[in-house]
């Protein structure tokens, strides 16, 4: 006969089994969003018959709501270190079935991310066996790299500017140079230790 211990044990288990399924059940949507300070996860859960909502981002619950006589609607929670505002919209699409759809920063999350390719440049490299993505905002010229906004020395040069700041013990510069071409503009590019780094595509 099995003791009182490995039954307790056996039925934790179940039960945490089990409130794992229910919770991955519900989970009706995920979106991942490249911010300056990272991508995030974003998590949508939605009980369509006891009308639960559960907002997670990056794992940790932002928004629970147990009991909701109205299914559709909207939720809006706040992303990443800068708080962007995200907004999850829940539609009626027939019957019982539904459309999830996220906003940032009230456009839709096609159209934030294009936008965003135009006001940012990103790149993504190795050193020294870590990875860092280093961000720059155009219209701040703010550096984040790995979700921590740097500390940068900007100056003048003959052929545009320099943004300078390092990662560990290696010295990084933003170097700003004129295309030429008016639809190109600003051409952007990241030198880490001497060695120019492409671009990377989000």
């Amino acid at each position: 006969m099995a003791s009182r211990e490995e039954i307790t044990v056996c039925e934790d288990e179940v039960r945490s089994r089990y409130s794992y399924l229910e919770k991955m059940t519900d989970l009706v949507a995920v979106w991942e969003v490249a911010l300056s300070d990272g991508v995030h996860k974003i998590e949508f859960e939605h009980g369509t018959t006891s009308g639960k909502r559960v907002v997670y981002v990056d794992g940790k619950e932002e928004i629970r709501k147990e009991w909701m006589f109205k299914l559709v609607g909207k939720e809006t929670f706040n992303v990443g270190a800068a708080k962007t505002k995200a907004t999850i919209n829940i539609d009626a699409v027939s019957g019982f079935a539904y459309e999830y759809t996220l906003d940032i920063n009230g456009k839709s999350l096609k159209k934030y991310m294009e936008n965003r390719s135009k006001t940012t440049n990103t790149w993504v490299l190795s050193l020294g066996g870590t990875d860092y993505r280093v961000v720059l905002e155009k219209d701040t010229m703010d550096v984040w790299c790995n979700g921590q906004k740097m500390e940068t020395a900007g100056e003048f040069v003959e052929d545009g500017t320099e943004t300078h700041f390092s990662v560990g013990d290696h010295s990084c510069c933003i170097k700003a140079v004129s295309s030429g071409k008016r639809k190109e503009g600003i051409i952007h590019t990241l030198i880490v230790d001497d060695r120019e780094i492409p671009e990377a595509v989000e």
